[in-house]
């Protein structure tokens, strides 16, 4: 497992330059913070694909730029939703003892009790905004769903004491899933089918 990624520093940022650069396999990006002037880079695609997939999206990241190592985290990415390749990402330098700002994954685990009786859980919060030092922030945050009947939740507050090390950027009474009756799912997804939606993209694909 290897978190380093090599990167280019960029001088011309033409149209036509960018364009030559995502067909030769590369991502423009920007590198910026901790007081320290930003830097137009470039990174190949397979290799931050690699670093994300072997780090994790919010891993620690040694960013070499003209040779010279600079710790960063990948503050935030762009991509195409039409075949999910990423077109731009944002580099922040970081100290590892300040905290720093993150999105984190919500991963459900457990079966819940009211399956037995017909449930369905839908889930509300796929991700939660949170705020820690960078080698505290999670791969992912587990919300254990196997105590949920039918009509009850599980809130950010029911979560918040195992995570105490981080601070959630959160209402207590957020809801993150519930567990609905049958009935009650079909409606909301006949609900959903008639509202139109403008944005069904997806994040690229890491794995």
């Amino acid at each position: 497992m290897s978190n380093t990624l090599v990167a280019k520093e960029r001088k011309e940022f033409k149209r036509s330059v960018l364009t030559k650069l995502r067909k030769e396999g590369n991502i423009p990006a920007v590198v910026y913070g901790r007081h320290e002037e930003g830097k137009s880079i470039a990174v190949r695609n397979v290799d931050l694909l690699k670093v994300i997939r072997e780090n994790g999206r919010n891993g620690i990241i040694s960013l070499e730029v003209n040779g010279k190592p600079e710790t960063v985290v990948l503050e935030d990415f762009q991509w195409n939703p039409l075949n999910h390749e990423i077109l731009h990402a944002d580099f922040l330098h970081i100290n590892m003892t300040t905290e720093i700002y993150a999105k984190v994954h919500v991963e459900l685990i457990g079966t819940p009790k009211g399956e037995e009786h017909g449930g369905v859980l839908q889930q509300s919060l796929h991700e939660l905004n949170i705020k820690a030092k960078p080698k505290e922030i999670p791969e992912m945050i587990e919300v254990d769903v196997s105590n949920l009947e039918l009509g009850h939740t599980v809130n950010v507050g029911a979560i918040r004491e195992n995570y105490s090390n981080i601070t959630i950027s959160h209402d207590d009474d957020e809801v993150i899933a519930t567990m609905l009756s049958s009935r009650l799912e079909t409606e909301n997804k006949t609900e959903e089918e008639q509202t139109p939606t403008t944005n069904e993209a997806k994040e690229p694909q890491v794995s």
